[in-house]
């Protein structure tokens, strides 16, 4: 595993938001469950307002904002995975 790994989901030939493979496991956990609460939070809050004009472009662009924490807390834990099987594997 390279040791920056670029996130997916951004189309570019230059990655300009890369993942440090090498950070502590902890870490990359943290981060990941940050963004995954922070998804979390935005989901819980627009289930429960009943003010919230739910037409067509709007869920999309809120879908839109939420992919992209959760593509990133999923490329988190996919390193936080091969780190923890790479640990498995040695011993």
């Amino acid at each position: 595993m390279a040791r920056y790994m670029p996130i997916t989901g951004i189309d570019c030939t230059i990655p300009a938001l890369l993942i440090d493979t090498e950070a502590p496991v902890d870490v990359l956990h943290d981060t990941a469950a940050y963004r995954l609460r922070c998804v979390t939070q935005l989901v819980e809050t627009l289930s429960l307002s009943e003010g919230t004009s739910r037409d067509a472009l709007l869920l999309q662009d809120f879908a839109r904002v939420l992919a992209i924490p959760l593509r990133d807390s999923c490329d988190l834990m996919d390193v936080v995975g091969r780190r923890l099987q790479a640990q498995v594997s040695a011993s």
